[in-house]
Parts: C-alpha cells; structure tokens; sequence
C-alpha cells in the first residue's frame, strides 16, 4: 500500500530489464511488471489483455481462491496522467469483467 515504493521498484526493473529503444513501449512495460510481480504467481492468476467492459484492460491480476489479496486491474500508459488511465478503466467498464468477483479490486496505472 506504498505507492511510491511500488512505483520505484517497477522503475528500476524496467531501467534494468528494457532496452533504451523499446523503453517507452506498452509491450515492454507489460512484461517488465509481470516480471515484477512474478512471485505474485501463488496468488494470482494474470490475465493480459482481458476482454472487459468496452475494451481490453491491459492486465489483470485476479485473486486465487485461497488468496486474501485483492484484484488488480491494470491500464499501462507511458504518456497519460494516471488520472487518464484510472479514467479509462471506469468509462470503459473494464471492472465489469469481475462481476462474479466478490473482494476488493485495486485500478492501477503504470
């Protein structure tokens, strides 16, 4: 619940792991942050590019059965405000792909 922690940590993986070229690129930064979150596998399921509301959220972590940790959903933008991007989430309904979820669901932009 750091958000400037969490911000900095997913810099320096993306400084470490991207080349200069593609650094600025949705597809880099989507694998940098399942890089990122890798150890978030036992629990979470990610779900790229998931069909959602009217469009495609970018990424989702969604919640094992037995996790208490709350769903993610994730809008990468390089060159928007997160206010845009959180924006987007809500005015493409990209949180109604979880209606069957019943926890708490984070909207993060990267």
């Amino acid at each position: 619940m750091n958000e400037t922690a969490v911000a900095q940590m997913i810099q320096e993986v993306h400084m470490r792991n991207s080349s200069s070229i593609v650094y600025n690129n949705e597809i880099s930064l989507s694998s940098v942050i399942a890089l990122a979150y890798y150890s978030a596998g036992r629990d979470y399921t990610l779900i790229r590019e998931m069909p959602a509301g009217n469009g495609f959220s970018d990424m989702v972590f969604l919640p094992k059965p037995t996790s208490l940790k709350p769903a993610l959903i994730i809008e990468l933008k390089w060159d928007k405000t997160a206010n845009g991007a959180v924006s987007q989430i809500k005015d493409k309904k990209y949180v109604s792909a979880l209606k069957d979820y019943k926890g708490i669901i984070l909207l993060v932009q990267l």
